[in-house]
């Protein structure tokens, strides 16, 4: 049974909850009612009402924005956080933003997704054997999370890979924050990590052997963010873009 806003209304809620969720489903609907975090909840709610002006005329998703997906997928790619006129507007994670339009025109282009656009939750929009989360589900100022709300957001990224663990292959890793909030959660959840801890860079590839708990091991790519900053700059380019997806659908056997 998912959550409810008042009941997560405290900072152990999803070290809580998570653990005991059977489905990602049943992740994804108990997600959405944390409120752990005050700061975080201000401004999602904050930005809701105030809205920007381009967007006078929607209603703001203005909660937590929970992976998006199959609960099977063999790869998963792993951002930062919502955008809050993006994610935290529409309510599906990497929508409604430059980064969004950025990632799933190349998801589109190799293969990985139904069209190239993501508008709004109900667009239609299918991914093919892929599913997009992050380790922060609100959106956050300055799209800066702290260490301590990734920290208490970390439940739910360790169940969401716990709950994909039998199917998956392959995770590509979108930016170094990210990668550093990754490590740990799959360390948690079995894989065995090498030490010292591979470095964040565009192009590595880590593999993980399967370790305690079974199944099998996992390949994780890195690959720069598709922030705006990172795109005008051309620090990242939607070309190596596709290349890392590409690359770790191939290792998924997608």
């Amino acid at each position: 049974m998912s959550g409810t806003a008042a009941e997560g209304d405290d900072l152990g809620f999803p070290a809580r909850r998570a653990p005991h969720l059977g489905t990602v489903p049943e992740l994804d609907a108990t997600v959405i009612c944390c409120r752990a975090c005050p700061r975080l909840v201000e401004w999602r709610e904050e930005a809701g009402r105030v809205k920007r002006r381009a967007f006078q005329e929607w209603e703001y998703w203005a909660r937590p924005v929970p992976g998006f997906g199959p609960p099977d997928a063999v790869l998963a790619v792993v951002g930062l956080a919502p955008a809050a006129h993006g994610g935290n507007r529409t309510g599906r994670i990497f929508t409604g933003d430059p980064s969004g339009d950025v990632l799933y025109a190349a998801l589109y282009e190799v293969g990985l997704a139904s069209q190239p656009s993501s508008t709004h939750r109900g667009d239609g929009l299918v991914l093919h054997g892929v599913r997009i989360t992050v380790p922060v589900h609100c959106a956050p100022p300055q799209n800066r999370p702290t260490t301590a709300e990734r920290d208490t957001c970390r439940p739910w990224l360790a169940r969401e890979l716990q709950l994909l663990r039998p199917s998956l292959r392959a995770v590509v890793v979108l930016g170094g924050f990210a990668w550093q909030a990754l490590m740990p959660v799959l360390s948690a959840a079995g894989w065995q990590l090498p030490r010292p801890r591979p470095a964040f860079g565009h192009g590595t590839e880590v593999r993980l052997p399967a370790g305690t708990g079974g199944g099998r091991e996992l390949q994780v790519l890195g690959c720069y963010h598709p922030s705006q900053r990172n795109v005008s700059t051309k620090t990242v380019t939607p070309a190596m873009i596709r290349d890392v997806l590409r690359r770790g659908a191939r290792i998924a056997g997608l």
